[in-house]
């Protein structure tokens, strides 16, 4: 089929309509994930040893959370393998069904104080089912958002899948400050942390209708005639792609989850804001950080993706420390948003650009499982561990190393960009 006639507009607008079914899916899905952070200086003393200081609470809530990206890889395995053998729309249903299942058991879990060392462990079985189908919710929407794009444009549309990762993130913030304002803090420590999981099951079954309703790539329908191998013999016959992923995600996953997902946490008990206004910045710098990621996008489809790559490996290496030690000195609301706000331009080289490069590395046989299992092994090794990292530094009075240690992160990542060749000139997807 040629270009000319994918470019017609009735094709137009059913690529532009599964994009878009495809990305509020993934939104409702990261959303649901993210709560769990978002809500966890509430929640923490509830699964944690009345004994446990402020500290240790967040440290036991966090590596809960980091268990729960452990087991990604197991999910970008079982996701993605569904993904390349009975299609992406199958891959992207399941994932959403576990996530309901994981927000569902944890909106009704006992606390410590009714069931003692079962509760945390309770909240534990759920992360791992959360964390499994987030395992296989990157690599198959990466795949399909990247496969339902035209090469022109390729690098701006897959950037909605960071628009509506962020979006998750946003939507939990907002969740948060709305029920701030309506609740007091005793209410939401005791019951009131309950309600984002009860609206992210019911989120996750209008994202279930949604993603129902898309239809499949045309990439994946051509690759499901041709004859199949194992999907070991073909992850090792593409192992120096797979190297690739892991090294260009590990520096990108460790800043993102560091200015996201603990910056609320940092915020909080670094530099003593109060909860509100931690939220408000991290709500703040999350709706203008999500709506930059097309920006980026679009730079990557007219330069190349090394460039755009290579602009968050220089400057996440050079100004990581420099900004962290600046925030951390800080008791001023608006230095605190500019110095998170800056960070984020900065890690933009990065997400918004990261699913299509891995995507453009793989042929479409194996297209899922090879973005998704090294992806999620990086996350789980260096995104998800970047929190506890952290909150653990900080408890031996040591908080300044975790500075040095996501600069080396960067470092690292930016001797894969260096080396690495441009994606956009050398791209698998089409066949």
């Amino acid at each position: 089929m040629s270009q000319t006639h994918l470019a017609e507009p009735e094709t137009m607008r059913g690529r532009i309509g599964n994009i878009f079914g495809g990305s509020v899916g993934n939104l409702i899905e990261w959303y649901d994930f993210y709560v769990f952070n978002t809500f966890a200086l509430y929640f923490a003393k509830q699964f944690s040893a009345p004994s446990s200081s402020p500290t240790q609470q967040f440290i036991t809530v966090f590596g809960i959370y980091a268990l729960g990206f452990v087991i990604r890889p197991v999910g970008g395995w079982i996701l993605g393998s569904l993904a390349d053998r009975k299609g992406r729309r199958a891959a992207l249903s399941l994932s959403v069904i576990l996530m309901c299942a994981g927000s569902l058991i944890i909106a009704i879990l006992p606390t410590y104080a009714s069931i003692g060392v079962m509760a945390p462990v309770l909240l534990l079985v759920a992360r791992l089912i959360q964390g499994i189908s987030l395992g296989g919710e990157y690599a198959s929407s990466a795949t399909y958002l990247s496969e339902m794009s035209l090469a022109r444009n390729r690098g701006f549309y897959t950037s909605f899948q960071y628009v509506t990762l962020i979006g998750g993130q946003v939507l939990g913030s907002l969740t948060l400050l709305i029920m701030q304002s309506l609740y007091t803090a005793p209410e939401l420590e005791n019951w009131g942390w309950r309600v984002p999981f009860v609206l992210g099951a019911a989120f996750s079954v209008f994202g279930l209708y949604l993603r129902r309703g898309i239809t499949e790539s045309e990439d994946f329908e051509r690759a499901a005639r041709a004859p199949r191998e194992s999907s070991i013999r073909m992850l090792l016959a593409h192992k120096r792609e797979l190297f690739i992923v892991l090294g260009l995600t590990m520096g990108g996953t460790t800043a993102f989850y560091t200015y996201t997902t603990y910056m609320t946490t940092y915020l909080t008990n670094t530099v003593k804001l109060t909860r509100e206004n931690a939220n408000l910045i991290s709500l703040i710098t999350l709706v203008i950080y999500a709506c930059i990621q097309p920006v980026f996008g679009a730079i990557s489809d007219r330069v190349g993706r090394r460039p755009v790559l290579m602009w968050f490996g220089v400057l996440g290496t050079l100004c990581t420390v420099p900004l962290l030690t600046a925030l951390s000195q800080t008791r001023d609301f608006t230095t605190a948003l500019l110095l998170v706000m800056a960070a984020l331009v900065i890690v933009s080289g990065y997400t918004s650009i990261n699913a299509v490069v891995k995507a453009e590395l793989f042929p479409t046989k194996m297209r899922a499982l090879g973005v998704g299992v090294p992806y999620a092994i990086a996350v789980s090794l260096f995104g998800g561990t970047a929190p506890l990292i952290a909150l653990q530094l900080k408890d031996w009075g040591v908080e300044s190393y975790f500075y040095w240690y996501v600069s080396f992160m960067c470092l690292c990542s930016l001797l894969v960009y260096f080396f690495m060749r441009d994606t956009k000139h050398t791209s698998r997807i089409g066949g």
